[in-house]
């Protein structure tokens, strides 16, 4: 199971990379052709349709799909200054407690994203763009990241409880 949960943590990294990498080259290439625009004229005018849409929507799958990775490394900013002047059980709970709540906040927002991703989906919903896309495709990668993120805090909770101690500490300093 810990293989299959760090693949998929990977896994959802490599996918916000990815997008990542979408905006970039989608950003770049609009610019290249307003240049283009500039140096030669009016007449030789192009640009992608709905790039910036394209690019809102790969910054929001980023985004969501970054989450998981990111608390698996250590990655996310935590106010240790308090906490690290607790002894080792109070630690201890306040760690399972802050891991505990970013599971059930998680769980919630997954939750009700998903459903959100449904209604668009029954609804027919599209984006305003030039180009059209039905509005829970892009919706499909923030729910999958807020599922994932769910899945990795119930993980480091488990781990936390199990190891009985602060787990993440470890993966900062790495």
């Amino acid at each position: 199971m810990r293989k299959f949960l760090d693949m998929l943590y990977q896994a959802s990294g490599f996918a916000a990379a990815g997008f990542i990498v979408v905006i970039c080259l989608v950003v770049s290439a609009q610019v290249v052709l307003n240049l283009v625009t500039k140096i030669f004229g009016a007449q030789y005018a192009y640009t992608i349709p709905s790039y910036a849409d394209f690019a809102g929507f790969s910054l929001a799958a980023a985004s969501f799909l970054a989450l998981a990775y990111t608390l698996n490394k250590g990655g996310h900013i935590r106010v240790t200054l308090l906490i690290q002047t607790f002894s080792r059980i109070p630690r201890l709970f306040a760690e399972l407690f802050s891991l505990g709540l970013g599971a059930l906040m998680a769980g919630f927002m997954a939750y009700f994203m998903i459903r959100l991703n449904m209604e668009s989906y029954d609804y027919g919903d599209l984006s305003y763009g030039i180009i059209a896309i039905p509005i829970w495709i892009p919706q499909l990668a923030v729910s999958g990241g807020l599922v994932i993120l769910t899945i990795a805090f119930l993980d480091l909770f488990w781990t936390t409880l199990r190891a009985g101690h602060a787990v993440l500490e470890n993966r900062e300093r790495e």
